[in-house]
């Protein structure tokens, strides 16, 4: 077989930068009409969910400190819906993951997989909430807002989200997905939204917006009166900051690793293509990936592969780390049973390469793109024919000459591309 040749890229990143992060959540807070709002020894919940946000643990420590600074007692309560796990332990060693623990944060973690129903939305939902939360106090919803995986339209990952699927748990979670099918996913997060404004404590909301670095880039605080027209304002600003691949066609895109810490379907589609339809290129769609090859799973998922049905194949290793249990039970809780299908699985990447080029003409000539993960594009390696066209890009910039695939003895490529 004859593979392409390779070279590394490198593409700058654009957007600002927050520098004191800690003094930026104190300060949006503090902009917050909350006096005589909170009183002495008054709990308050702070929420935090299961995907991977840059300063996570000193934005809740943050958070946490304005309140207890002001006489409340906070604690951290997780907001995972169905990604959470199924026990508290499993909710532990989630947010353990993403070093979410009482020593970083500061505060505690209550752990929790109940939910109440606190009523119904216009459309005869049933809303479910979180029940450590729902008798706090307050609660204090923080999360990033930006594009989601599967949905389109102006509410997409961010503070409704949580509210309507973190807090709901399984069950509130479960719910919001099967109505996303017959009704928008913002309609559904916006009726839950109401319910849980008029029956929950919602004391503020903190929205988190990155730069393509996957740094912080801006963050604000609203009340909950003002809570989805600023989210509204945020996905905005998040959408022309989000990260993408530079190419408009890939023939085949190489991923070292998948997890629900990068994206709730383990690679983010807004990324990587293929939102609209899996294993479809959509007319318009950027990029338009042809043949995906995920060849790990992020230890940091405990084993939650979902989404590993996206590829076209995987190498055997990964498919040794799943979890099957929590992996089926989250993709039929999306409604998208086929994100647990198990792809074509082959020992070595070689074997992988081999399978996927076969259908080529010209394989060597083929379009390969080569990422560590989809939260990690500021360098990766592309093949040969890219190399034309990058030369005329002012935001990219080549840093290693052609080169072939480094296979060893196994028939493997080095496990990390970005190192």
């Amino acid at each position: 077989m004859a593979y392409p040749l390779m070279f590394r890229l490198r593409q700058e990143q654009h957007g600002p930068r927050v520098g004191d992060v800690a003094a930026a959540v104190d300060s949006e807070l503090s902009n917050l009409d909350l006096r005589g709002k909170i009183k002495q020894g008054e709990t308050v919940a702070i929420t935090c969910g299961c995907q991977r946000i840059s300063n996570h643990a000193v934005i809740l420590r943050a958070v946490a400190d304005h309140f207890r600074n002001r006489g409340a007692i906070p604690f951290i309560v997780p907001a995972m819906g169905i990604h959470g796990g199924s026990t508290p332990n499993e909710q532990r060693q989630v947010l353990q993951a993403l070093g979410i623990t009482e020593e970083t944060t500061g505060a505690a973690v209550r752990l929790s997989t109940e939910a109440e129903i606190i009523g119904q939305s216009t459309d005869g939902l049933p809303v479910y909430c979180d029940s450590q939360a729902l008798h706090a106090n307050h609660i204090v919803v923080v999360n990033r807002v930006s594009l989601h995986p599967i949905f389109h339209g102006d509410v997409q990952c961010g503070l409704l989200e949580m509210i309507a699927i973190g807090l709901g748990k399984i069950a509130g979670a479960q719910n919001c997905y099967a109505a996303a099918e017959n009704s928008s996913f913002e309609d559904v997060t916006r009726s839950v939204y109401k319910v849980m404004q008029k029956k929950a404590n919602l004391l503020a909301g903190l929205m988190i917006v990155e730069n393509g670095h996957h740094e912080t880039a801006r963050v604000q605080a609203a009340g909950p009166e003002d809570l989805p027209a600023r989210e509204g304002s945020m996905l905005h600003y998040a959408r022309g900051l989000s990260p993408r691949l530079p190419f408009r066609f890939i023939d085949i895109l190489l991923v070292d690793e998948i997890g629900t810490t990068f994206s709730c379907l383990g690679a983010d589609s807004n990324v990587m293509g293929r939102k609209h339809s899996p294993h479809v290129r959509s007319e318009g769609e950027f990029p338009q990936t042809r043949t995906v090859v995920y060849r790990d799973l992020s230890p940091q998922s405990l084993g939650n592969a979902t989404g590993v049905g996206h590829a076209e194949f995987v190498r055997s290793r990964l498919l040794g780390k799943i979890d099957s249990k929590t992996t089926r039970m989250t993709s039929l809780a999306i409604r998208m049973p086929t994100l647990a299908a198990r792809p074509i699985d082959y020992q070595s990447d070689r074997e992988i390469l081999d399978a996927a080029l076969s259908g080529f003409n010209l394989p060597g000539r083929a379009r390969v793109v080569w990422m560590r993960n989809t939260s990690s594009i500021s360098e990766f390696e592309c093949s040969e024919p890219y190399l034309d066209e990058v030369q005329h890009w002012k935001d990219l910039s080549v840093v290693s000459g052609l080169h072939p695939l480094d296979f060893d003895l196994q028939g493997n490529l080095r496990d990390y591309v970005i190192e």
